[in-house]
């Protein structure tokens, strides 16, 4: 039997898993594996770079899970610094350019995954090349800025965006001792939540000390007479000064090969493909991570949502098919969680817009409970709000702001939405208590409870 060849475009969550996973099913003399990296680093969290940012996580290197010499070991071709730079599907075979030469080569292939993951949104805004300003997505992205913040001398920094990177980079530089801004365009702060939910994160940003300003919409990036950013400008006229900006604007999928090549892409931008992870109309093309669009099981349309789970999710089915066996990947319902300070922010499923987009009737119903039992010492409060369908009482989305053991609760939801439950349906859910871990009516049921209320006050 001849020795089949898979080149992997990637080589970070989606990109590694589906090679690892393909070596476990075959070995080298059925399965040749390339894979080509841009970047230093293979198979990281990009999840973690605010954490060590903020000094909770000490070395660079504990966010590696594997490195490109462990790879190797297991007998796949990694090639870091080597991008490739245009996909020639007809001749089945990639171009690769060694970043450090410059020099080119083709490399063939029978199977090909694309995993070249999302990029930061740059605005193409004067002074947004500047020295000092940074995106953050990668780990190589997260070493620059650690570079930066050694480098430079004054305290200040200014955020531009107030997602969830945003929000855990204002944090991790306040605990580096930065006087931190962050300028955002919304009406709140983490526009994944409503902005009912989104002011309550804006109170607890402004009480660790971080200044946040809804609504600027930022212009340009001042720069002194050595390039580097000093300042931001915004359309009001206001400069707020920088020593270092990190754009926390969002991502998006890193898809110009694909696009050239002639590849289904969604709405977003993003590859689609089939539940396999197969880009659809191509047999021998997988593709995953961020650089895709996934089935929103809420809503019932493609979305662009990058995620770390998703992503090694998605290298493990495509590492499946390749290696002759078959899994698939069903979908998401827009599951995310993140905190600043202490207090967690949590979401699931669909906000009222994306509710209305989807020409969906709903009602919400929000409370307030404590985490713990309220007589238990340390129990905080947290606020939950749930959306459910006018009419069939379907589960909609849930969004979860609070003090510590809030967030995961949203798991909770999560398995719910997944099963199509209805909330009343929910309210019977049997959940553990005890003092320390859940008042005797968990939040979330009561949570469900109005829901209830409300869907049958609202009718058909």
């Amino acid at each position: 039997m001849a020795t089949e060849r898979l080149v992997v475009v990637g080589g970070d969550a989606a990109g590694m898993s589906a090679a690892s996973q393909a070596r476990r099913l075959k070995g080298p003399a059925e399965l040749e594996i390339v894979a080509f990296e841009r970047g230093h680093f293979t198979s990281y969290s990009a999840c973690g770079i605010p954490y060590w940012v903020g000094g909770q996580v000490a070395e660079r290197d504990d966010l590696i899970a594997r490195t490109p010499e462990e790879h190797r070991a297991r007998d796949i071709d990694l090639r870091t610094r080597t991008e490739v730079v245009k996909l020639d599907l007809p001749g089945s075979r990639v171009r690769a350019r060694d970043l450090d030469t410059g020099s080119e080569s083709w490399t063939g292939y029978d199977k090909l995954v694309l995993a070249t993951g999302a990029r930061p949104v740059r605005p193409r805004l004067p002074g947004i090349g500047a020295h000092g300003v940074h995106g953050i997505q990668s780990l190589d992205d997260g070493q620059r800025l650690m570079d930066t913040l050694r480098r430079t001398q004054g305290r200040r920094a200014v955020v531009v965006g107030a997602g969830y990177i945003g929000v855990e980079m204002a944090e991790a530089l306040v605990a580096r001792g930065y006087e931190v801004t962050v300028l955002h365009r919304g009406e709140q702060p983490m526009a994944t939540l409503d902005p009912d939910m989104g002011g309550l994160v804006h109170s607890a940003m402004n009480r660790m000390g971080i200044r946040t300003v809804s609504r600027a919409e930022v212009t340009k990036i001042l720069t002194d007479e050595e390039g580097r950013a000093r300042a931001v400008a915004t359309s009001s006229g206001e400069e707020y000064e920088a020593d270092v900006v990190v754009l926390g604007i969002g991502v998006e999928p890193r898809t110009a090969l694909a696009r050239a090549a002639g590849l289904p892409l969604g709405p977003s931008g993003g590859l689609l493909t089939d539940l396999s992870m197969r880009v659809r109309g191509h047999e021998n093309i997988w593709s995953g991570g961020d650089c895709v669009e996934v089935l929103d099981l809420v809503a019932g349309r493609t979305r662009h949502i990058p995620l770390g789970t998703h992503a090694n999710k998605h290298g493990q089915v495509i590492g499946s098919g390749v290696g002759g066996g078959y899994a698939t990947f069903p979908g998401v319902v827009g599951t995310a969680v993140s905190k600043v300070c202490d207090l967690e922010i949590a979401r699931t499923g669909l906000r009222e817009r994306d509710a209305l987009e989807a020409g969906l009737r709903f009602v919400t119903a929000t409370i307030t409970s404590t985490n713990t039992a309220g007589y238990y010492p340390g129990a905080a409060q947290m606020t939950v709000k749930m959306l459910a369908e006018r009419g069939t009482g379907r589960l909609l989305g849930v969004q979860i702001v609070g003090g510590a053991g809030s967030a995961k609760r949203v798991d909770i939801a999560a398995v719910a939405l997944t099963a199509g439950m209805t909330v009343d349906r929910m309210v019977s859910l049997d959940l553990g208590y005890a003092p320390p871990f859940s008042p005797v009516w968990d939040p979330i049921l009561v949570a469900a409870r109005k829901a209830v209320a409300a869907v049958r006050s609202a009718g058909v």
